[in-house]
């Protein structure tokens, strides 16, 4: 332990999560403010924030309203203890997801991160058929390229590579779908591509192979997102509703970056007219401002677990943080701010308009391929040979270092997702940029 009035290196101690860490601390890339559709930097700079922070900051930054609900209640109820007691704002939110999800998906679990909602749904699943007397259904079935986070429960149904191959077996009985995309079939697709619906013969494959009785949920993103944006196939998530339903199979749909307008709509489910069991969500709901997640569940699932005594804790599971009071106000707050300035509306109708955008970055070096969905894109660049993601990291250090840009970006993809509050200047900016960086890296 150094002595307390050493001059601590203000770089090293801090471990970057999903970051190379020798290569940042060399150039570091730092914010140090925010403020509608743009990032400040330590030195001054405006750097205009094209991915919404990490596809949560869906009402612009620094919005007063959200701030001041935070600060109020922080003044006011800074904790209060989620078993067995409450505040009334985690009731007032609930009862306005409830208003806005699909269907009966009336009932929500709150947690902090989109890892532990879908942790949290995971368990729900697993108490639910047992709870039914079907305790067999254990087994969960996720896709090749999702994304769920990077608890175990999260990186045994996801599907990407570099979050999986270091952690060891993971959890048993997993199995995966084959990813909707196609490059041959599907490149340079706006919105929902027609071929992809014939992947679903495979979870009738594996029905056959494991019998539903074993089968707890399968568990997809109606958009895979942080793989790189790729959009359902045509009547794909109709169908994955139709043949889990009929096998008595739970459907999760993990709208943590879907979820609170991206595609349009509150929720993605919304869009694709689908009623799944559960949705877990995050990012969205507080717009970034305070950690906060859940998992809405449909009527009938809840139900279930009310048996037994009445004095007996029906579910045992929660967090210390479950609908704190900072992030309940935040997302009453957030809430208001989508419904008062027709974000969700906005976002469907600029959706053309974006999707053109996007579209003509076709055909600059490297383009591999492009597909916009909703207010967001995948951009894939062709990777150095033998160097993959070397180009998406030459472009990370470009857009910050030279361009004023943040594009999120995974391996050698850019996904360009902003504030639903972009202006068509802000998208045409936006895409002016990424064209320039696309070249640099070239």
């Amino acid at each position: 332990m150094a002595p307390l009035d050493m001059k601590p290196n203000e770089l090293e101690s801090y471990w970057v999560p999903f970051t190379p860490n020798r290569s940042f601390k060399k150039k570091p890339r730092l914010f140090s403010g925010a403020k509608d559709m743009h990032y400040l930097t330590p030195d001054g700079r405006k750097v205009l924030d094209a991915s919404a922070g990490l596809f949560c900051v869906n009402a612009g930054h620094g919005r007063d309203r959200i701030t001041k609900a935070i600060q109020q209640m922080a003044g006011t109820l800074d904790f209060a203890p989620p078993f067995q007691y409450a505040h009334p704002k985690v009731f007032e939110l609930s009862s306005k997801l409830a208003l806005m999800a699909p269907g009966d998906l009336d009932y929500t679990l709150f947690a902090s991160s989109g890892s532990e909602a879908v942790d949290t749904a995971m368990k729900v699943a697993l108490a639910y058929h047992k709870a039914r007397g079907e305790g067999a259904r254990t087994r969960f079935i996720g896709r090749e390229r999702g994304y769920h986070g990077v608890g175990f429960g999260g990186i045994s149904v996801g599907g990407m590579v570099n979050n999986r191959k270091a952690f060891g077996n993971m959890l048993t009985g997993v199995d995966h779908l084959p990813t909707t995309y196609n490059k041959a079939k599907q490149a340079f697709t706006k919105g929902e591509p027609e071929w992809g619906i014939e992947t679903l013969d495979e979870l009738t494959r594996m029905i056959g192979l494991h019998d539903a009785s074993t089968i707890a949920a399968v568990l997809v993103e109606p958009v895979a997102g942080s793989t790189g944006c790729i959009p359902p196939p045509k009547g794909y998530l109709k169908k994955l509703r139709e043949i889990t339903e009929k096998h008595g199979i739970l459907l999760i749909f993990d709208e943590v970056i879907t979820g609170f307008g991206r595609l349009g709509y509150a929720f993605a489910a919304e869009r694709y007219g689908v009623v799944p069991d559960m949705i877990t969500f995050a990012k969205g709901i507080t717009n970034g401002a305070v950690p906060m997640s859940g998992v809405m569940v449909r009527k009938g699932v809840y139900e279930t677990h009310m048996s037994g005594p009445e004095y007996i804790v029906e579910l045992f599971h929660g967090y210390t943080y479950s609908g704190h009071p900072l992030a309940a106000a935040a997302g009453l707050a957030t809430l208001e701010v989508y419904k008062e300035e027709g974000l969700f509306e906005r976002a469907k109708a600029m959706e053309p308009m974006f999707a053109d955008a996007m579209m003509s970055l076709k055909g600059l070096p490297n383009v591999a391929d492009i597909r916009p969905i909703g207010m967001m894109c995948g951009i894939d660049l062709d990777p150095i040979a033998g160097k993959p993601g070397l180009r998406g990291y030459n472009a990370i250090e470009s857009m910050y270092h030279e361009h004023d840009l943040y594009v999120r970006v995974t391996g050698d993809t850019l996904i360009v997702s902003p504030p639903l509050v972009v202006t068509e200047a802000q998208v045409a900016e936006i895409t002016e940029k990424i064209g320039t960086v696309i070249k640099a890296v070239a």
